[in-house]
Order: C-alpha cells, then sequence, then structure tokens
C-alpha cells in the first residue's frame, strides 16, 4: 500500500511565487508520507492572456526552468511528481499544447501526456471559454507506472469522455490522475459526480488535485481536490485555500472489487 498526494493551489501570473508555493506544499506531501505528488493543472501559471502563454512556454525538451525546477525538487524531496498544465512550444508558433509530465525521485522525466480534450464551452452569463484558440490538441492515450500503480493521464475536461479512461483501464491503468482547473460554474454540479463516476465504472482511484478561487483575467475555478476510491468514496477532500491531502492506494481493494465485477460480466456474456 503506498500513500498519495494531490495538491491544491490558487495559481495567478507570477511564475517565481508559484513556484514558491509549489515547493512548499511537495515538501508538505512528502512529511505527511507521499511517494507521489500530483499538482493541479496551470499550478506554475495560470496566465492572464495567450500572449503570457507564448511568454512561458517551454521547449518541448525536458530543458525549460518549470520542468529543470520540478527535477530538482523531485530529487531534494526523494519524491515522484505529476505536473500538469505545461505550456509547451509547438512548430506553428501561435499555439501551444497542455502538457502533463510525470519525474521520478531521480529527477527523470518518464512520460509526458498532451490533454487531447480541449475546453470549449459557452456558459450561461457569457462565462465563455475556447482552449482550441491557443491549445493544439494531443493525440496520444499515455499510461505510466509508478510507486502507486499503473497512472492512466488525463487533464480536467478530459473527464467528461469516459471511453478516454476505459481505454486507459484496459491498457493497465489502476488509478487516473485528473489534474485540473475546474470552471466553478460547471463544477459545483459536475465535478463530484464526474469523479465518482469515472472511478466507479473503471474500479479505479481517481486522484484529483484542483485549482481554486479567482485568478488573472477574473476566471473563477471550483477548487474541491479530492482522492476517489474504486468504489466511488471519497476518502480525501479539500474545499478551499491551498493546501494538500493524502490518501493510501490500495492494490489489494482494486483487485477485489475488479475480479468481482469484470469476472461476473465476463462470465454473463460467455452464456
Amino acid at each position: 500500500m503506498s500513500r498519495i498526494a494531490a495538491v491544491q493551489m490558487n495559481s495567478g501570473d507570477n511564475i517565481h511565487d508559484n513556484l514558491k508555493l509549489t515547493r512548499e506544499l511537495i515538501v508538505q506531501a512528502r512529511a505527511e508520507g507521499a511517494s507521489l505528488a500530483v499538482l493541479p493543472e496551470c499550478f506554475a501559471l495560470m496566465a492572464k492572456d495567450h500572449e503570457q502563454r507564448l511568454e512561458y512556454a517551454e521547449p518541448s525538451t525536458h530543458a525549460g526552468p518549470i520542468q529543470r525546477f520540478l527535477s530538482d525538487v523531485a530529487v531534494d524531496q526523494d519524491i515522484w511528481i505529476l505536473a500538469a498544465g505545461i505550456f509547451v512550444r509547438t512548430r506553428q508558433s501561435d499555439l501551444v499544447r497542455n502538457a502533463t509530465f510525470m519525474f521520478n525521485n531521480y529527477g527523470e522525466c518518464v512520460c509526458r501526456y498532451d490533454k487531447i480534450h480541449l475546453f470549449n464551452v459557452n456558459l450561461p452569463g457569457g462565462e465563455l471559454y475556447s482552449e482550441s484558440q491557443y491549445t493544439q490538441n494531443g493525440t496520444e492515450i499515455v499510461v505510466q507506472d509508478s510507486p502507486v500503480g499503473i497512472c492512466g493521464l488525463s487533464v480536467c475536461y478530459d473527464i467528461r469522455f469516459p471511453s478516454l479512461y476505459s481505454k486507459l483501464r484496459e491498457r493497465g491503468a489502476t488509478w487516473f490522475a485528473i489534474p485540473s482547473a475546474f470552471a466553478y460554474t460547471t463544477g459545483k454540479d459536475h465535478w463530484e459526480v464526474l469523479l465518482r463516476a469515472r472511478a466507479i465504472e473503471n474500479h479505479a482511484y481517481v486522484v484529483a488535485p484542483a485549482q481554486w478561487g479567482t485568478h488573472p483575467g477574473g476566471r473563477r475555478t471550483f477548487g474541491n481536490t479530492m482522492i476517489v476510491d474504486p468504489w466511488g468514496k471519497i476518502v480525501a477532500h479539500q474545499e478551499n485555500d491551498d493546501g494538500v491531502v493524502c490518501a493510501n492506494i490500495d492494490p489489494e481493494r482494486i483487485n477485489s472489487i475488479r475480479s468481482r465485477f469484470f469476472k461476473s460480466n465476463d462470465s454473463i456474456a460467455t452464456t
């Protein structure tokens, strides 16, 4: 049984301040026994506009300052780190990728996932999001072994596409990372039910660190960082404020639930 941490932040447009807080919260996660910490989407930069995204976009290699920071902290704290919402340059000069990187405790980047489903939504009250205007979507499904089991990587709006998670489970995922900067308007109605649904459907843990509060440009995010077990039970939760929640990932619980449900379904299908 291994321990995982989900980090909640209210990131702004000052990268120095955001990374200082990131380090503090990772140190806290390690002190609470976590072997892997998952950061919220856009932990390093909640950009006020696309010009700022382009200004701080990282190279596609692992040589950018944000990536070097993560590598150094992973080594210093002897912890794995999953970090989402890092803007990465593309061949198209006006677009970025929304990239997630996982670093092991030796500071090595072991995988990268580029957000597949982009947030294009027109909400009541004139609240409009059009992520595809400045982001090039990814196309590859990614799973990665880790100290707490096989992770299926996803980000925020991906949560609304159940087929992604069934594919991740088919590729061996025992837990899903869903780091997010979820809009408050949709979050208050959909966040918890979507997280629990993805856990229940796949009998997998869901680790969902979140942004909270108001950000540059007036954007408001929902917070409510959660870790959900394979039965759909919320085992760790923080509503607001910067902080860390931790939970144990129990592979025996995953195997027990899956063996009962999936074996039962298989036997019905063959009769």
